[in-house]
């Protein structure tokens, strides 16, 4: 065989292997951006439980809490305000206004201990424990999956792949305001 085919043999043989190697690239980003879109829709999911449990939580404490009605328009603002679609920041920014709203609510609840008593309070309470729980958990999933989509975009040499096909950064779910990050303290004895 002549020299010069053997160079082209070569030339085809790496020009074959950039192609598979974009492909996988991409593929994997691909991959990546769906798992961080998989994520979200788990964090929205559970975001829509909580909003569906407060419409629930609000008309059981009304007629126990008829001089807090404030409080309970509060809660009910946040709530509508976190049901409006945004990006990912702006969602955050609002699920924590109404994660104040039900913190200051829980702080008023003390003052009524035949509420604190009342089966349908616990009970709803007890699902908005779980499911503050079950989004704390997703939040962690959703930012875990946008850390490594985020990296995969932004390092060498996936970078040039991820910016010729426009894979842009994903936002973190993440906390905006230092006090938020404080653990509530609610007690109900």
């Amino acid at each position: 065989m002549e020299p010069t085919n053997l160079i082209l043999i070569g030339i085809l043989i790496i020009l074959v292997l950039l192609i598979f190697y974009f492909i996988s690239v991409y593929n994997r980003l691909i991959r990546l951006l769906n798992e961080v879109k998989n994520a979200w829709a788990q964090i929205d999911v559970q975001l829509k439980r909580r909003h569906d449990l407060i419409p629930n939580l609000v008309e059981t404490v009304k007629g126990y809490m008829q001089h807090e009605r404030g409080t309970l328009e509060r809660i009910t603002e946040a709530r509508n305000l976190a049901m409006r679609p945004g990006t990912v920041s702006e969602r955050a920014q609002a699920e924590q206004q109404l994660t104040q709203a039900l913190h200051n609510f829980f702080v008023v609840v003390e003052n009524y201990p035949d509420l604190k008593a009342n089966q349908n309070f616990l009970a709803l309470q007890e699902e908005l424990t779980s499911t503050e729980n079950k989004i704390s958990f997703a939040r962690q999933a959703y930012n875990d999956t946008v850390m490594n989509y985020n990296n995969s975009i932004q390092m060498f040499p996936t970078n040039i792949i991820a910016g010729m096909f426009g894979f842009k950064q994903e936002s973190f779910f993440e906390i905006q305001d230092a006090r938020e990050r404080e653990v509530p303290k609610v007690s109900f004895q």
